[in-house]
C-alpha cells in the first residue's frame, strides 16, 4: 500500500531578520501608531466601514515613502517573498514577483478580521509588530472545504496536514507568508492591548 500527499499547501514562517536591514521592532510600532494617529481619510473608513481598530489599506498607498523603516521592511520582504516563490517551484520567467501593496493592521479588544483572500495576487503575508500575550492567532481554512460536502469531521488528534483549520501563532519580528488564494482570519482579540501587524501582497510582474 502506498498513500501520498498531493497538491501541498505551502506555509512560510522566518524571522523578519533573516533577510533584509535590521529593523528595530520598537520603532516599526511607533511609526504604525503615528501613521494611525494621523491617517484621518483611514480613520473615516474605519468608522464608515464598521471596520474594528484601524487599516491603512484603503487610505495610504505610500508607506515606504512616507517612512524610512517602510522602506527597509520592504527590502526584507522582497527576500523573503524570492525565497518562498523558489520553495514554491514557480517558474517566474523574465519577471519577478512585485509588491503590490503594503498596509498597517491594529485590533483591538474585541476586533477580529474576518475570512478572507486576495485574489488578485501571488503572495500574500504579515509581519508582525505587538502581539500582546494571549491575542489572536491567524487561522488559515483548508481550500478544499467548500467540496467537502459530506465529508465526516477530522478527529481531534488528526496529523497537522490533515487538519480542516491551522491556527498559526506567530511572534513579534516574524513574517509569514501564504499564497493568496488561501482563505484566512483573524479570530477575535481577546486582550485589552492592541494586536499590530503589517500585511502586504506581491503580484507577478
Amino acid at each position: 500500500m502506498a498513500i501520498r500527499s498531493l497538491f501541498v499547501t505551502r506555509l512560510y514562517r522566518a524571522a523578519l531578520s533573516a533577510h533584509g536591514p535590521a529593523i528595530d521592532p520598537g520603532e516599526l510600532e511607533a511609526s504604525c501608531l503615528s501613521v494611525a494617529e494621523d491617517d484621518e481619510a483611514g480613520q473615516d473608513w474605519c468608522e464608515a466601514n464598521a471596520f474594528p481598530g484601524y487599516t491603512s489599506y484603503a487610505s495610504l498607498t505610500d508607506l515606504p515613502w512616507r517612512f524610512p523603516i517602510f522602506a527597509d521592511l520592504v527590502k526584507s520582504l522582497d527576500a523573503h517573498v524570492a525565497a518562498f516563490a523558489g520553495d514554491l517551484a514557480f517558474d517566474l520567467g523574465e519577471r519577478k514577483l512585485e509588491l503590490e501593496d503594503l498596509w498597517i493592521n491594529i485590533l483591538p479588544e474585541g476586533g477580529t478580521h474576518s475570512g478572507h483572500l486576495h485574489p488578485h495576487s501571488v503572495i500574500s503575508g504579515t509581519t508582525y509588530v505587538a502581539m500582546p500575550e494571549g491575542t489572536s492567532a491567524i487561522r488559515f481554512e483548508d481550500p478544499r472545504l467548500p467540496m467537502m460536502m459530506a465529508a465526516p469531521t477530522r478527529r481531534k488528534d488528526a496529523p497537522e496536514e490533515l487538519r480542516t483549520f491551522h491556527y498559526e501563532t506567530p511572534a513579534v519580528g516574524d513574517v509569514v507568508l501564504w499564497e493568496s488564494w488561501l482563505r484566512h482570519e483573524v479570530p477575535m482579540n481577546m486582550t485589552e492591548e492592541d494586536r499590530i501587524s503589517v500585511s502586504f501582497n506581491y503580484r507577478w510582474g
